[in-house]
């Protein structure tokens, strides 16, 4: 069986592989080398495996490259989009910060108009208060005028009783001795008696006239006082209120805030001392009320501008950044801030005004700043690579206090900063969003 096997074997492979000889010849002999069926199948079958090898290499080469070039093209418009958002990003970015700066100018100038409006509103109340006391003074001589006419008209009537009753004994006897008669005594007291009254009729109409006109004054101060009362109320409401808007978004109690503030602050006199009139006990007026409801409103608008400082409403770059990783959970671990990528020496800006606590190298955040701010708020600032602050450093809002590095551990130039209120960590962009909507 397996004879005939080896038989059948041999005889295809005859057919399809027949003997071969090659022939060897020299100067001096002739060899040949026999080439069997045998050895032809294993020869040809292994070119056949090495040029099919060689074809799926080809095959599988061409392939990668297609695929890298595809990909290589892929990443290039990926990343010639992640630029132009990028771009995008900063246009947006510059636009909002000119925003902010027009709207801080704005604020600023409605500030001084309300400083102008509160020194107009004071002096009119000081011309009314003017003009009240000249009323009062000239009403008392009114009535001291009618009270002064009342008795020349009396002592007319007495003069003409007596006229009457001349003919009688009476003490306006003719005098021997002057010579002149009782008639003509009486004639000229009734004469000075009706000019006098006819000058104190006059005084008295000028006094109505002036109390008329000085009543139409006061009105139209009234009207004036209403008007820069609106004004001043309308300015407090669109100032007091973004700013309340801002902190309370920040998560901050604005009464234990400004209360904080109105601790540490003494400025508080001057325009925005409460209005006090001597009202002899009774309640103050209207205006004097209203007015000091103004008044308080911006000694509440001075004291949340205090604030606004000493809070990190603020970025600490001004130059070209792109955010890189936000506050949260990160491979498994909390990142505590937010990471702000950057050119190397991209200058650092103090976002609040406080005090330096750290300036030096500290474990994992490499160069790092620490400033400690009012209502327990700490800012932290690391990975720089110089520091321009000292430790017990009093620092504004705005100061420089580094330059962006790669200290510590960190994969590439770029700020880690960090927000802490009470030693806890918070998200930066609460303070960083809170302030966009109103700066």
């Amino acid at each position: 069986m397996r004879t005939r096997i080896a038989i059948a074997t041999h005889a295809f492979l005859e057919r399809h592989f027949p003997e071969r000889r090659v022939f060897l010849r020299s100067d001096n002999d002739t060899r040949f080398i026999r080439l069997r069926p045998a050895t032809q199948l294993i020869a040809f079958t292994g070119v056949t495996l090495i040029v099919g090898w060689a074809i799926i290499a080809t095959a599988i080469l061409l392939m990668d490259s297609i695929g890298s070039g595809n990909f290589r093209e892929q990443a290039k418009r990926d990343q010639r989009t992640y630029e132009r958002r990028l771009n995008d990003l900063s246009a947006e970015r510059d636009k909002r910060a000119a925003e902010a700066r027009e709207a801080q100018e704005r604020f600023n100038s409605a500030l001084e108009q309300i400083s102008v409006m509160q020194s107009e509103l004071l002096a009119s109340e000081t011309r009314r208060r003017e003009m009240e006391t000249g009323i009062g003074v000239i009403q008392s001589t009114l009535r001291r005028t009618m009270q002064d006419r009342d008795a020349a008209r009396a002592k007319a009537e007495t003069l003409t009783a007596q006229l009457d009753n001349s003919g009688a004994a009476s003490p306006l006897a003719q005098d021997s001795e002057t010579g002149s008669s009782p008639v003509d005594f009486l004639t000229a007291a009734l004469a000075d008696t009706a000019a006098e009254r006819d000058k104190i009729t006059a005084d008295a109409q000028d006094a109505l006239l002036q109390a008329d006109e000085m009543q139409q004054q006061i009105r139209l101060m009234q009207d004036q006082n209403e008007q820069i009362f609106r004004q001043l109320e309308d300015a407090m409401t669109i100032s007091v209120e973004p700013l309340d808007k801002m902190f309370r978004a920040a998560g901050m109690d604005t009464d234990d805030m400004l209360s904080t503030v109105r601790k540490g602050y003494s400025g508080q006199g001057g325009p925005l001392m409460p209005l006090s009139f001597s009202t002899r006990g009774e309640a103050p007026s209207p205006d004097a009320a209203r007015a000091n409801s103004i008044l308080n409103q911006m000694d509440r608008l001075n004291l949340y501008r205090i604030a606004a400082e000493k809070a990190p409403f603020a970025l600490p770059l001004q130059g070209a950044f792109r955010y890189t990783s936000g506050f949260g959970k990160r491979w498994g671990r909390l990142h505590a801030g937010t990471d702000m990528a950057g050119p190397t020496g991209t200058p650092i800006y103090a976002t609040a005004d406080g005090v330096v606590t750290h300036a030096g190298w500290l474990s994992g955040y490499g160069r790092l700043v620490k400033i400690q701010h009012a209502f327990g708020i700490e800012t932290r600032y690391a990975h720089q690579s110089k520091i321009r602050v000292t430790k017990g450093q009093r620092v504004s809002r705005g100061d420089r206090i580094g330059d962006m590095g790669n200290s510590g551990r960190s994969t590439g130039t770029h700020l880690h900063y960090e927000v802490r209120v009470n030693g806890n960590p918070v998200n930066p962009m609460t303070y960083i969003k809170a302030a966009r909507d109103v700066f």
